[in-house]
């Protein structure tokens, strides 16, 4: 069991001010596998002093000696990633061969990816008269969720320290363990002391100091778009930079004349990657009315071979969720489905056959989906996926645009410019084209309620960074 009694401060590790500790949970075997401090806000203003007084002296340092630093940090997780895996895999329930690859190989290629782009970046050009000068916007304060607990982290850690700034991140408290992990290999790193700091607690009072904190300059968050009003409520009050990347309903279009199997089963396995438990997921299968039979009969055979189990046995494809809170609002959502009158092609509310411990749900699919129905219009973060048939092309782009959220989205068509046509049409950050890959050099972010700026490559830095232009003699 892991257990960690102090938090990270000032280059060391420090007691907290709080005597209170959290359990973390195994999601397949609901045993507690560790500790953490429950932090407070006495912990948050000590955080921020430190990141405030090495601002200053962390602003100054060249970039290619911040490129230093990251690329360090990047070896360090390199060298933790069997560990980092299999702590995810535990704490979130991804199977281990998925952690291994996604939870624990991400994050050290962003880390470096930072350390290359920040080495080559232009802080300064020349506009007319003017020399325009990109400056770290100051003390970043970082809250991050439990889904992808430590490349969340370093998606907002690596811009911020590359740009320049300091950092006061708060890790989400129900998978927390990979976050300490990250303090550790910073430690080792020798990174100066103040200019990351690790406050844990919950997000009611650890995440409300720290957006609200007079010293704190920019608040970056990733989590539900509720929480996301309330971090940008709370910062408004000081004015602060506020970057959110809240949830998503991300619709999969597939056109007539696209390859079906494919398309389905590509939609399925977004659908269902990381049990459900992402905010880009593929949730909407949306096809023309003429091929639903055919659409529903490529998911539920795609969705048969989706094994629940235990994330440490090989066989695994689809893990636990993370929580009993978390298992119940899927379930929840499942049952809403039903009594507004969805129609369930596999699976339902109840635990799959022989899970009864652990956070489980069935892979589930409802076939003709109308809409307007709750499980088409609210984010479920869990395995259910919704079929939903259209008219006509314009009424598809109506159905994917029909929800408050635009994240992610998908299209699929034999003619590549046609889909491509489509996907300009849809409200949403981010599009992919028959089964385009993940880019961790794209911009990533939402349109409408979905959130507030962009993460991942040049776009991800800018966000750490003020504009300021000299006027000069001509």
């Amino acid at each position: 069991m892991q257990t960690h009694t102090d938090i990270y401060i000032d280059g060391r590790w420090t007691a907290s001010h709080s005597s209170r500790q959290i359990d973390v949970i195994h999601a397949a075997t609901e045993a507690v596998i560790g500790r953490v401090p429950d932090g407070d806000a006495a912990d948050v203003a000590a955080a921020v002093a430190a990141a405030r007084a090495a601002f200053e002296r962390w602003a100054a340092t060249s970039p290619a000696g911040r490129a230093d630093y990251l690329q360090r940090i990047a070896d360090g997780l390199t060298a933790r990633k069997d560990e980092i895996a299999r702590s995810i895999s535990a704490e979130v329930g991804m199977p281990l061969k998925l952690s291994q690859r996604i939870q624990a190989g991400l994050p050290p290629l962003v880390m470096a990816g930072y350390a290359t782009l920040v080495r080559g970046y232009e802080f300064e050009d020349r506009v007319g008269n003017s020399l325009v000068i990109r400056e770290p916007v100051g003390v970043a304060g970082c809250i991050t969720p439990w889904n992808y607990p430590l490349h969340q982290v370093v998606a907002k850690i690596a811009p911020a320290l590359a740009a320049g700034c300091t950092v006061v991140l708060k890790p989400s408290e129900v998978a927390p363990l990979t976050a300490f992990m990250l303090a550790e290999t910073i430690h080792a790193a020798g990174l100066p002391p103040g200019v990351f700091n690790l406050v844990c607690g919950t997000g009611a009072i650890v995440g409300e100091a720290l957006a609200s904190h007079p010293d704190v300059d920019m608040i970056s968050f990733t989590g539900s778009t509720r929480a996301g009003k309330r971090v940008a409520e709370i910062a408004a009050a000081s004015v602060k930079r506020v970057a959110l990347e809240l949830g998503g309903k991300s619709a999969s279009v597939v056109l007539s004349d696209a390859e079906f199997a494919k398309a389905v089963r590509g939609t399925l396995n977004s659908c269902f990657l990381n049990s459900g438990q992402t905010c880009t997921a593929l949730t909407r299968l949306l096809v023309p009315k003429a091929r639903y039979d055919e659409a529903a009969r490529l998911a539920v055979e795609a969705a048969q071979s989706f094994k629940p189990g235990d994330p440490f046995t090989p066989a695994t494809t689809l893990g636990p969720l993370i929580s009993a809170a978390q298992r119940e609002r899927v379930r929840g959502y499942i049952r809403k489905g039903i009594e507004e009158g969805a129609e369930v092609l596999l699976g339902g509310d109840a635990a799959p056959p022989g899970l009864d411990r652990g956070f489980y749900v069935q892979p589930t699919i409802f076939g003709k989906v109308r809409p307007d129905m709750t499980i088409a219009q609210e984010e479920i973060f869990g395995p259910v996926l919704c079929i939903i048939p259209y008219d006509d092309e314009d009424d598809a782009v109506r159905i994917a645009n029909g929800t408050v959220y635009g994240l992610a989205g998908a299209v699929w068509s034999g003619d590549e410019e046609h889909a491509r046509s489509v996907a300009r049409r849809m409200r949403t950050g981010r599009v992919d084209i028959n089964g385009g890959a993940f880019n961790m050099a794209a911009p990533f972010g939402g349109y409408k309620q979905s959130g507030l700026g962009r993460e991942l490559g040049v776009y991800g830095l800018e966000e750490y960074l003020e504009v300021k232009s000299l006027q000069l003699p001509q």
